[in-house]
């Protein structure tokens, strides 16, 4: 056989893309090797890699034979990126030159090549095996170091391999003689990978929120936060425990569903960033403030995504929030008003999910002592005029609680009595109020789970509001000259402080604190 066809794949955006591979060889002629398809430079070298692999291996190299090597990938319009192939160029090669026999329908294989025949771990495993099960491939071949991933996929068989002689010798089909006799012995075959199985492992956490001493109304506000899943930005001095109480609001999130586990190691798989095979917690991502646009934001000549889809389902921590690039706090208008961020370039555009809790930090002023009682601000007019407009109307509109952190008395440092509850306590009442708000829409058309996520219409059947407590409201709206974003936000915070109340209504003074978490500032 001088033709053959095996299967592999890549990631492209955040999904899985299935690759052919075709090689021809025509033999006795002036040695050549091409590879088409649109490859880029780590995948042009897959062709060296696959040669010394075949021969450490002990197989004949390509290049040691007068022979024209011609190696497809298609679909021809999809730029090749990364070693994904490796592995399926040097089976396929195998098979072309009649060095083994395998049927390669229904297979799919995954793999870069060491120059001695061994394989290295690869990205993206786990979607790569989500879209081959989806597809109908019912066997998939990866790198031992990345088969716990692939095994997290239910439906196709999934087979560690260490190295290539042991995938080929897996696949390789034993040839009898005309009386049935096999005429070598049988290869050792590859035992299929074990189910992964979701286990959320108790974490310990070196912070707890009881040993944050003070601070009960930023505690308040997290907690709100994080039971309605509110964007919210805390100001204040420097060394007041902004940092802090931003790192411990993670640990009082929910607990992520076997599905949002999926998506999000599906993410930070195809990115590289898995370290265990499973993140069973909401990710917690903290960017410098010298960030550039395309890191946070996502993009590229083949569009990546940012810090933003990093975040999915978890927190973007912003410190020094209106230090951050202007257009790159312009950019975040859109995650944080539809949970995607949609990213287009000559070259293609994408969509990628970015539902995150914002947690911003900053200092009132560049000196960061404008209100502090015990030190003077030295900040000129003209520097607190450019430091308010670094953060613009709409952004301040799409965060929805704006929490003071002012300094803690001296005594209620050095007081090891002085206690706040404990994070677990807090976590408790968030989890309840979740389970309220996914009781609430679930026969909802779309697919929505906490307080922020609802449009103006959904306000209206889930949180109705009295006749008195709407005539409030308005009031305040008026008085404080509310925008209507502002003015919906506030009867979704209110909703969320009634829901850890266990109120089935939305009252008065829901609606009196949900408006002291609007900035006393012009926006």
């Amino acid at each position: 056989m001088s033709f053959s066809r095996v299967y592999s794949a890549q990631t492209h955006l955040l999904k899985g893309k299935i690759v052919t591979v075709e090689i021809d060889i025509t033999k006795n002629t002036l040695h050549s090797f091409t590879l088409v398809g649109l490859p880029d430079k780590a995948v042009d070298e897959s062709k060296d890699r696959m040669s010394s692999a075949l021969k450490n291996s002990g197989f004949p190299s390509p290049k040691n034979q007068n022979q024209k090597i011609v190696i497809s990938l298609s679909p021809a319009d999809l730029k090749k990126e990364g070693p994904y192939f490796d592995l399926a160029i040097a089976l396929a090669y195998l098979l072309s030159a009649g060095e083994i026999d395998f049927d390669p329908k229904g297979k799919i294989f995954l793999g870069e090549l060491s120059l001695n025949g061994e394989l290295q771990p690869i990205k993206g495993v786990l979607p790569l095996t989500e879209q081959a099960m989806r597809l109908g491939y019912k066997e998939i071949f990866v790198p031992i170091a990345n088969a716990a991933e692939a095994a997290l996929v239910r439906g196709i068989a999934i087979y560690g391999a260490k190295t290539l002689k042991e995938v080929v010798d897996h696949i390789y089909k034993i040839k009898y003689d005309k009386k049935g006799n096999p005429l070598e012995k049988e290869r050792p075959k590859i035992l299929p990978q074990k189910a992964t199985e979701i286990i959320r492992k108790d974490k310990t956490h070196d912070i707890d929120f009881s040993d944050i001493k003070g601070q009960e109304s930023a505690k308040r506000g997290l907690e709100i936060a994080a039971a309605g899943g509110h964007n919210i930005a805390l100001s204040g001095p420097p060394g007041t425990g902004k940092t802090m109480l931003a790192r411990v609001f993670s640990h009082i999130l929910p607990e992520l569903s076997n599905e949002d586990i999926l998506e999000i190691t599906g993410i930070h798989s195809i990115v590289g960033l898995l370290d265990d095979s499973l993140m069973t917690e909401p990710p917690f991502r903290a960017p410098h403030h010298t960030a550039s646009y395309v890191s946070m934001i996502g993009g590229g000549t083949n569009p990546k995504p940012g810090e933003v889809t990093l975040a999915h389902k978890g927190v973007l921590f912003l410190d020094e929030f209106p230090e951050f690039e202007k257009r790159v706090l312009e950019a975040l208008r859109q995650p944080l008003e539809d949970n995607i961020v949609s990213i287009s370039r000559a070259r293609g555009s994408a969509i990628f999910p970015s539902n995150f809790i914002l947690v911003a930090a900053m200092n009132p002023c560049p000196c960061g002592n404008k209100g502090n009682k015990d030190k003077n601000c030295i900040c000129r007019p003209n520097d607190l005029e450019r430091y308010n407009r670094r953060i613009s109307g709409p952004i301040i509109d799409r965060i929805d609680l704006w929490v003071t952190v002012g300094n803690v008395d001296y005594k209620k440092l050095s007081d090891e009595v002085v206690r706040s509850e404990k994070t677990n306590t807090i976590k408790t009442r968030v989890k309840n109020a979740r389970f309220l708000q996914e009781k609430r829409f679930k026969n909802t058309k779309r697919k929505i789970k906490t307080n922020s996520d609802m449009n103006i219409k959904e306000l209206g059947i889930f949180a109705p509001l009295a006749p008195g407590v709407k005539q409030l409201l308005n009031d305040s709206a008026e008085r404080l000259a509310l925008s209507a974003r502002a003015y919906h936000r506030v009867i979704k915070i209110a909703r969320t402080i009634a829901d850890l109340e266990n109120s089935p209504n939305v009252e008065a003074n829901h609606i009196l604190e949900a408006i002291q978490y609007r900035p006393k500032v012009n926006g």
